[in-house]
């Protein structure tokens, strides 16, 4: 009896193995994504967009998208399919007036995040 459930484990054991292998190497599947951006407020506006699933940041490196009072941007990401991402905003030298998850994506929203699935956001009105 231990030679026949020996059989049954080994071959068992093996396809967790390889299963477990070939999941870990297999990469995370493309996708684009544009957020449509319109910085309605009187002062200038600095984006940042967040991945709520991997620690990632657009335009990363200490870099901020820029907007201009009265400014509509088109802002393309690459991204992983499925992936949730948030938007952080706020006014340009005052961190404490923002829009979304706010500057380093320290606050909590309700209406700030997308999922990575192709195509482009509504607009989003960054207003007074």
């Amino acid at each position: 009896m231990t030679l026949f459930v020996s059989a049954i484990c080994r071959p068992a054991g093996l396809l967790l193995t390889a299963s477990i292998f070939f999941s870990a190497a297999v990469p995370a599947l493309a996708a684009d994504v544009t957020f449509v951006m319109r910085n309605e407020h009187s002062n200038a506006v600095e984006v940042e967009l967040y991945s709520q699933d991997r620690d990632y940041v657009w335009p990363g490196n200490n870099q901020v998208f820029y907007l201009d009072d009265g400014e509509t941007k088109q802002i393309p990401l690459s991204c992983d399919e499925g992936e949730s991402i948030c938007y952080g905003a706020w006014v340009s030298g005052d961190r404490g007036t923002y829009w979304g998850t706010g500057p380093d994506n320290a606050e909590t929203c309700s209406d700030c995040c997308y999922v990575c699935s192709g195509g482009e956001t509504e607009e989003i009105n960054l207003v007074e």
